[in-house]
């Protein structure tokens, strides 16, 4: 993800459509996540949890594990840091979540023809 990466709402069945995100400038100036920490999510390894699929906050780096997880800790960053995107550090997942406008995001395709870009699950 870079500078001139675009990304855009991705459909979502479960919500209306026309949906928009008031961060995706941010989530386009914030530059590549980083690899997926081999100590998993910050919250849970010190306690040996296994990590459960891995996001990324796009201001400050944290990551946490997601939503299904008994710890839900992406979200909790998110609710006491206000940091409303974090995206998918999963191997086979290419997407983002707004927290705050509640969307998923994906990589903006180069032709709108072309299928979303957010892997096999988004």
């Amino acid at each position: 993800m870079g500078a001139t990466e675009r990304w855009e709402v991705a459909p979502d069945a479960g919500r209306p459509q026309g949906r928009t995100c008031s961060h995706l400038a941010l989530l386009e100036q914030s530059g590549a996540p980083g690899a997926a920490p081999s100590t998993g999510c910050r919250e849970c390894a010190p306690h040996g949890a296994p990590p459960v699929r891995l996001r990324q906050c796009v201001t400050c780096g944290y990551v946490g594990c997601c939503d299904s997880s008994p710890g839900r800790h992406s979200y909790g960053h998110h609710a006491r840091s206000g940091h409303p995107v974090a995206v998918s550090l999963a191997p086979d997942e290419d997407w983002a979540w707004c927290f705050q406008d509640e969307v998923f995001l994906v990589r903006a395709r180069p032709d709108a023809a072309d299928p979303p870009a957010g892997g096999a699950r988004y």
